[in-house]
């Protein structure tokens, strides 16, 4: 990481955090910016979660259409080797369930 790729901001943590960071790291700096990646990362899969469990009107339709008919409207020349079908597994969307494994 370069040094213009940093940005400094000010934090105000208790005393006893700061405490208890300083047992375990001698940079403070790098622990917390380790720990805000963790944080992050644990939302995002939150929303992620959120979405697979209530997706977009739109991506049901996509689902319910189904991939086949899907690709067979792109137009060719987007559609060839874009996605080898025979890899992977067929999957379906469950209402009030989300998506699991299995052709209709």
């Amino acid at each position: 990481m370069k040094t213009t790729d940093i940005e400094r901001v000010t934090v105000t943590l208790s005393h006893e955090l700061v405490r208890d960071i300083d047992r375990l790291e001698k940079n403070r700096s790098r622990f917390v910016a380790e720990a805000v990646r963790n944080e992050l990362e644990r939302r995002r899969r939150v929303e992620l979660r959120r979405s697979l469990e209530n997706p977009h009107e739109e991506t049901v339709a996509l689902a319910e259409l189904g991939f086949d008919e899907w690709s067979r409207g792109l137009p060719q020349e987007d559609a060839s080797g874009l996605v080898d079908t025979a890899a992977g597994k067929a999957i379906r969307w469950v209402p009030g369930e989300g998506w699991a494994e299995g052709g209709e």
